[in-house]
């Protein structure tokens, strides 16, 4: 396996699918990184030489990724929260944040439903 930003891509993919299984890099930046790197996307990993590793590296560096994208996206949400705006407050109840529709839905952020006994009479 090939290392890039302290993430061991896959070797079998091909290097513009590998390169995404980084955090913070999807699509459109893998794709970016290599159009600068000058390595073709149809290139699988194993196939790569060291010269181009080193290439896709150095490209890699510029953007941020990984830890340091982690670490300032946990803040900002921390950010929110401590100044109480709303967004802040549906992140501290736990509800959607991106104003999606809470009566039906949302049960990957409320939780698994729990019956309640003689709800209805």
């Amino acid at each position: 396996m090939a290392r890039i930003a302290g993430i061991d891509i896959p070797r079998e993919k091909r290097v513009v699918v590998s390169l995404t299984y980084i955090y913070g890099i999807g699509d459109s930046t893998a794709v970016k990184i290599l159009k600068d790197a000058g390595v073709s996307e149809d290139t699988r990993v194993k196939d790569l030489n060291e010269d181009e590793l080193n290439r896709i590296r150095t490209e890699v560096t510029k953007y941020q990724v990984e830890g340091d994208l982690r670490r300032e996206v946990t803040l900002n949400v921390k950010r929110l929260m401590e100044i109480g705006s709303y967004k802040g407050i549906r992140h501290r109840k736990g509800l959607p944040v991106r104003g999606q529709n809470t009566k039906n839905n949302a049960r990957t952020r409320k939780g698994k439903a729990r019956t309640i006994a003689n709800k209805k009479k």
